[in-house]
């Protein structure tokens, strides 16, 4: 045994180091033995309790601890179990470096939790030399002591939004703080359900206080916010009306595609991507050949007008003149003879109220695409082998990182 002492490096209280044990081919693990302080009478992991009653000793636990330079830490410890009056049981020694239960220390779980901030599990748990499955448990567990509980207090302004975590139909509901950006609540599914167990666990004054909500024209979003927020303005969200309306430029496209012979089709093929940017995000080339398409289709030339014409209604701050400009362009849509643009509109009519609303209420929607994103980079990490909870967590986590 060196003579040099290592008790600084370990300045854990109510036991002291008794040996240590280095591998001295390579030096890549280290093992310290460590018993109770006889001086001290033993605690109950439970209630903290002390105990004066022991109930059996000399029993190991091997924990593993931070890294000495390249060299693996490990604690080889000789704890007792004790009779807690409190309790009425017989328990186990608590330790002040570890959890009961837990095969590392304290400062080793901190440390894998801040590693988690900013790497993923996999790297992680290479990273120690540790299992996977215990680094997401640990990172988990700190997770759940910051965000594990909801506040729902102070909320005025929420953002519903659904984000497919699988591939397929697979969907998770998630709400948000408009003023704080802060996710406050995720579910499976999107569904009326869904925002049920939302509405749930709010309280009636909660419920009273939220004055809008933000959302796409989802009807089991919508059925649910009417029912338990009557007072509550719902707003539209620009990004999904101007994307539902994308949808049917294309689909105007394929058809006139379609219909089109000769040059015409020469002109309209590999156009979508044309009719779908914003004109200042075209190059010159771009723009000549927008023009010529344009001149070349009536009807595509009346869809590209009513796109930039669908984007002015989230410009106005006055509901009246939102009301008409809105009711103008259903108009407009109307004069075009293709059932999807007519759909379109008529879809409009019928929500008409949310894009109204917007003039009271000009939610943005940046905050949702930011949080969208963050949402997408958690799930490329693949966080948390399937477990939707830790999926929450870490959501919740990188919303107020």
């Amino acid at each position: 045994m060196s003579g040099l002492s290592i008790t600084k490096y370990f300045p854990f209280t109510r036991v002291k180091i008794i040996k240590q044990n280095v591998h001295h081919e390579d030096a890549s693990s280290a093992l310290i033995y460590i018993e109770q302080d006889m001086r001290y009478n033993p605690l109950c992991h439970k209630c903290g309790s002390e105990a004066t009653t022991v109930h059996s000793r000399n029993h190991i636990r091997l924990i593993r601890d931070l890294n000495m330079a390249n060299a693996e830490v490990f604690l080889q410890v000789n704890y007792r179990k004790i009779w807690c009056s409190s309790c009425d049981g017989v328990r186990v020694e608590k330790m002040t470096f570890a959890d009961s239960g837990q095969h590392v220390t304290n400062r080793l779980a901190r440390y894998i939790h801040e590693l988690c901030k900013k790497m993923t599990v996999k790297d992680v748990a290479e990273h120690l030399d540790i299992d996977p499955k215990t680094v997401k448990e640990i990172d988990k567990l700190f997770l759940e002591q910051t965000f594990g509980q909801d506040n729902f207090d102070d909320l005025r302004v929420l953002m519903i939004d659904e984000i497919a975590v699988h591939k397929g139909h697979s969907y998770m509901t998630v709400i948000a703080d408009y003023f704080t950006g802060k996710v406050i609540w995720m579910d499976r599914n999107r569904n009326k359900e869904t925002l049920d167990t939302f509405f749930g666990n709010l309280n009636d004054s909660q419920k009273r206080a939220i004055e809008a909500v933000t959302m796409d024209m989802w009807e089991p979003y919508i059925n649910r916010v009417k029912h338990y927020c009557p007072n509550a303005k719902i707003v539209f969200d620009f990004f999904h009306v101007v994307q539902g309306f994308s949808k049917v430029i294309d689909h105007v496209r394929r058809t006139e595609y379609l219909k089109a012979k000769g040059d015409h089709r020469e002109v309209l093929k590999g156009s979508r991507y044309l009719l779908l940017k914003n004109e200042e995000n075209l190059n010159n080339e771009q723009r000549n050949r927008l023009a010529v398409l344009l001149e070349f289709n009536r009807t595509l030339s009346m869809i590209y007008i009513l796109k930039d014409q669908l984007k002015l209604l989230y410009h106005y701050r006055d509901r009246r003149r939102v009301k008409k400009a809105l009711y103008d362009w259903c108009s407009m849509a109307d004069q075009i003879e293709h059932p999807t643009v007519r759909a379109f509109a008529k879809k409009l009519r019928f929500f008409a109220y949310g894009i109204i609303n917007h003039a009271d209420y000009p939610i943005g929607t940046s905050m949702l695409e930011g949080i969208n994103n963050k949402i997408k980079v958690i799930k490329r990490k693949a966080y948390g082998f399937h477990d939707d909870r830790y999926f929450i967590l870490k959501v919740k986590q990188a919303c107020v990182a």
